[in-house]
């Protein structure tokens, strides 16, 4: 993304947390990672190890539309997107009647959007009527962090995200267990039919879900999985395999990307197996698009 208009507000890292909505997950250990051999090799998803996390609060769900605009309104604070003027969008949201806009090259579903934001999530002609407790998309990792620390919190590593979403169960794919719709039932929102021509909303959507529409794991975790990408704390390596640190593991110092872990609404098998709990993203921490998000972590009370 090219150079932004305006600033964004610096918050205090001094700031005690608000537990509001959040869940106190107890130290552990878990296997971290997969070798899974349908993952992908450039994801560096293994080799599987044990890592030991100490204990952390994670939100219940999702950071909220409603949330993020009282967010928003206490502190006038302006996302990226708004500030560079667009964002990406998948192209099945859009209107039929919108003009040809630009695609990505080797995504040519997702399409730049003048005037796509947090708050118009498919352009200027989109609202959240109606979304106000879907999680909150076009959010960078940038906008993401300026969020948690106003409100006395981070974001979660990649360690505690998965630890987290595993919710107690041992080197299974899914935050249920192994299968991925058990017993015929959907657990999470991901693509459903041919992608990305066909989705018949099997699991009753097509773009975001309610940030708790699906059951919570054993921890009491709503869509740790689908619907949307959340943001992690680490800058992201594919050859980063934690032989030094096992407990409470963080990426590399630095970096040009940042992780992100969950899939998403969009995610479907014939190319993205991304909705596993091992899998990895990664996004420039200027990236938004409609199918990114957050939940937030904070030091154990």
């Amino acid at each position: 993304m090219s150079t932004l208009r305006g600033a964004a507000p610096v918050f205090s890292t001094a700031v005690e947390p608000d537990y509001e909505g959040m869940v106190p997950l107890p130290a552990g250990e878990f296997l971290m990672g997969s070798d899974d051999r349908l993952a992908y090799p450039a994801d560096g998803e293994g080799p599987v190890r044990r890592v030991r996390v100490s204990a952390f609060w994670l939100d219940a769900r999702a950071v909220t539309n409603e949330e993020f605009a009282r967010f928003v309104d206490d502190t006038g604070y302006v996302t990226e997107s708004e500030r560079l003027g667009w964002s990406h969008v998948f192209a099945g949201l859009l209107a039929a009647d919108l003009q040809p806009t630009l695609g990505v090259a080797r995504a040519p579903w997702w399409r730049q959007i003048e005037g796509a934001d947090w708050r118009h999530p498919e352009g200027p002609r989109s609202d959240l009527e109606g979304r106000e407790q879907h999680p909150v998309v076009h959010v960078t990792w940038n906008d993401a962090h300026a969020f948690a620390l106003a409100f006395g919190k981070r974001l979660p590593t990649e360690a505690e995200w998965e630890y987290a979403a595993r919710g107690g169960l041992e080197a299974r794919p899914y935050p249920w267990g192994d299968e991925l719709e058990p017993g015929g039932e959907h657990r999470m929102n991901v693509w459903q039919g041919t992608f990305p021509r066909e989705n018949t909303c099997a699991d009753g959507y097509y773009g975001t879900c309610p940030a708790d529409a699906f059951p919570a794991n054993h921890y009491g975790l709503h869509n740790m999985t689908g619907n949307t990408w959340e943001w992690c704390a680490d800058w992201f390596s594919r050859d980063f395999r934690l032989r030094d640190r096992r407990t409470n593991p963080r990426g590399p110092q630095a970096g040009t990307q940042k992780s992100a872990r969950g899939g998403s609404y969009l995610s479907h098998a014939s190319y993205s197996r991304r909705y596993r709990v091992s899998a990895r993203g990664t996004r420039t921490p200027d990236s938004s698009a409609g199918n990114l998000g957050f939940r937030c972590a904070a030091r154990a009370a």
